[in-house]
């Protein structure tokens, strides 16, 4: 069992920057493929960015690239998603996950929800106008 502990969220004016955290268990994570998605009211859960086990091969959603970068820490078994010149529609419940299974990741493999085994909770992210 996995467990995953999102933090940093919370309200901020657009064109700032915001970090969030997510935190696992495991005492093999550098070898988890993670994720970071988002959920705004009344749509469907999207990706935003992945980073892979070997070498830390990143992937971005086209609407977060260029402001967003997705890293790790694997000896305090962390992730990172640094979000920069935040807008208004960047507002949403964001998701830490995990892909257990040690594969390197290809671009474009990691879009979708079911290649991940194990979610956290979300943290709120509202951006001002």
């Amino acid at each position: 069992q996995v467990q995953l502990v999102e933090s940093g969220g919370g309200l901020v004016q657009a064109g700032t920057s915001l970090r969030l955290s997510c935190t696992a268990s495991g005492r093999t994570f550098s070898m988890y493929t993670m994720g970071w998605f988002r959920q705004a009211p009344g749509k469907e859960r999207e990706f935003v960015a992945a980073i892979g086990w070997i070498g830390g091969t990143t992937d971005y959603a086209d609407s977060v690239r260029g402001r967003a970068t997705i890293s790790r820490d694997n000896a305090n078994n962390k992730v990172y998603l640094q979000m920069n010149s935040l807008k208004p529609e960047d507002t949403a419940v964001y998701y830490c996950a995990a892909d257990i299974n040690p594969r390197p990741l290809v671009k474009g493999a990691y879009i979708l929800p079911h290649r991940y085994d194990y979610w956290g909770q979300g943290t709120q992210v509202t951006v001002s106008s």
